[in-house]
């Protein structure tokens, strides 16, 4: 009789679990949908019973969705639903661009996202040109970029270094997922051939073989 009562007991607590689970799903389903902005896990796992686990939650709806039209990612540690990558060209629209990011930005941009923490005047460095106040001011202005700190040499310039909200932009779990040079290449974005980078290896190394040449008297 004991033993009947026990093994009842035991299946209405899973009955339970389960049921609390199967809750747990669709709150943060919905939840996701409707938020405005990536959310972390904890405030999510504010959100549902106390004796879910948000990580397998989590977990469940991106299987559930990896082969949707929208896809549960990761992003910078936050989570959202994005459209599936591979249907892109389908929800392409054409929109007026009021203002479009200058060249010195782009590359501003570009050597803080791969060279971060990094100050103004090694910013200037790399580029070989000085750093209008404007360009650093547009990309705060998107919250692209943000200060992080501050160089412990004379002055203490400030170090800058990408957003929380560059991630989201540019769909980043981690700024260790930038694509490397080779990635960029074989995506048309980079010249193959080889060229001057931004560090001018290429131009130091031509420049040490023409000097090898001259003293050979070739």
């Amino acid at each position: 009789m004991d033993g009947s009562i026990q093994s009842q007991s035991t299946l209405k607590q899973q009955d339970t679990d389960m049921s609390e689970y199967l809750s747990a799903l669709r709150i943060t389903e919905a939840i996701l949908f409707a938020a405005p902005e990536p959310m972390t896990e904890e405030a999510l796992a504010n959100r549902i019973p106390a004796n879910v686990s948000i990580s397998l939650v989590l977990q469940e709806l991106s299987k559930h969705y990896a082969d949707r039209g929208v896809n549960l990612k990761a992003l910078g540690g936050r989570w959202a639903f994005r459209t599936a990558p591979d249907l892109a060209s389908f929800l392409e629209i054409e929109v007026k661009i009021n203002r479009k990011l200058s060249r010195a930005a782009i590359e501003t941009l570009a050597i803080i996202g791969y060279h971060q923490p990094i100050t103004r005047g090694e910013i200037e460095e790399i580029r070989g040109v000085a750093l209008s106040r404007g360009t650093l001011d547009l990309l705060l202005e998107l919250e692209w970029i943000r200060p992080v700190g501050k160089r412990k040499t004379p002055g203490r310039p400030v170090t800058w270094g990408t957003s929380q909200k560059f991630l989201e932009n540019f769909n980043l779990n981690d700024i260790k997922d930038l694509p490397g040079v080779d990635e960029l290449k074989a995506a048309g974005f980079l010249d193959k051939r080889p060229t001057s980078s931004i560090f001018g290896e290429v131009a130091l190394k031509i420049d040490e073989e023409n000097t090898a040449r001259i003293s050979d008297g070739l």
